[in-house]
């Protein structure tokens, strides 16, 4: 009997893990195939691509894309600034968000409860987009470069998971140690909390380049001038215009537009890997830390 139960139990577990295995095996094949279709687009035909004849493999081999890329100057005029923006960004909301968690942490801080809910609040509610445009139009930001690396640096989010961490990762008899070796609060976080706190900066670093970097609806709303515009601009309007052309193309029958057009075409798919290949490459460098720091920023404490 007990032999049969046992069978009966791997028999059970080997359907279970069937299913699983399949479940996840489909769900990896509907997140990688899109990515893996602009690769295979991106170096085939846009004749083809545009009446689905490309779906497993590449047909009509061209670079031509890649070529127009490298010659289509706004481009690398947004690439620029995306780049700017990101490192600006990216700096401003690591450095604030680390201070912020940092002196939340501590049972020190006077009314920190109060600035705790403060921040809360903030993930529920917010000013709207038209009290935001004012009040940044008469700070004197609206069309510079600074509102793009300045607003939406900090979120409640980024400070409860960094406080969090900092609670269970750096205890109070620590910062007593140091302080009786003459220790001030300043050199006790710099060379001491720092130096321990690389797996939540990485997170930080992370989620503040990623969402930067994939951002246009700030430069969209605070931006006029197109030499400001960063990459996801371009390629949003790139890819707007693919489609404007497309339904006018169809209206007018003009060559001009139709050749116009497979230009766009052609470039829209290297234009999607080209402003992917940064974040792809910082990734490996932080994704040691990456999964440290949130656990410990989100279970802890």
């Amino acid at each position: 009997k007990e032999v049969q139960a046992k069978k009966r139990v791997l028999n059970s577990d080997t359907v279970f893990n069937f299913f699983v295995y399949l479940g996840l095996g489909l769900l990896a094949l509907i997140i990688v195939y899109p990515l893996y279709f602009i690769v295979i687009a991106s170096v085939s035909d846009p004749m083809l691509v545009g009446t689905g004849k490309v779906l497993l493999y590449p047909r009509g081999i061209t670079f031509e894309g890649y070529q127009k890329i490298v010659e289509y100057t706004d481009l690398w005029v947004g690439y620029g600034n995306t780049i700017l923006y990101t490192v600006g960004f990216t700096f401003i909301g690591t450095t604030v968000t680390l201070l912020a968690g940092y002196a939340l942490s501590r049972k020190g801080l006077v009314g920190r409860n109060l600035f705790m809910t403060l921040f809360v609040i903030t993930m529920f509610f917010n000013g709207g987009l038209v009290p935001t445009y004012f009040t940044v139009r008469s700070l004197g930001l609206s069309n510079t470069r600074w509102i793009i690396m300045i607003l939406g640096s900090l979120t409640a989010y980024r400070v409860i998971i960094t406080r969090t961490f900092f609670s269970s990762s750096i205890p109070d008899e620590l910062y007593e140690a140091a302080t009786l070796d003459g220790c001030s609060q300043t050199r006790f976080f710099v060379q001491i909390v720092l130096p321990l706190s690389k797996a939540i900066t990485a997170v930080l670093v992370m989620y503040t380049a990623v969402q930067q970097w994939n951002s246009w609806y700030n430069a969209m709303v605070y931006l006029m001038d197109e030499e400001l515009m960063p990459l996801q601009s371009v390629l949003r309007t790139i890819i707007l215009s693919s489609q404007a052309m497309s339904e006018a193309m169809e209206m007018s029958g003009s060559d001009d537009m139709s050749a116009h057009l497979m230009m766009v075409e052609t470039m829209k798919y290297g234009v999607i890997i080209v402003s992917s290949v940064p974040i792809l490459c910082l990734y490996p460098f932080v994704q040691k830390y990456f999964t440290q720091g949130v656990m410990i920023g989100s279970i802890k404490g």
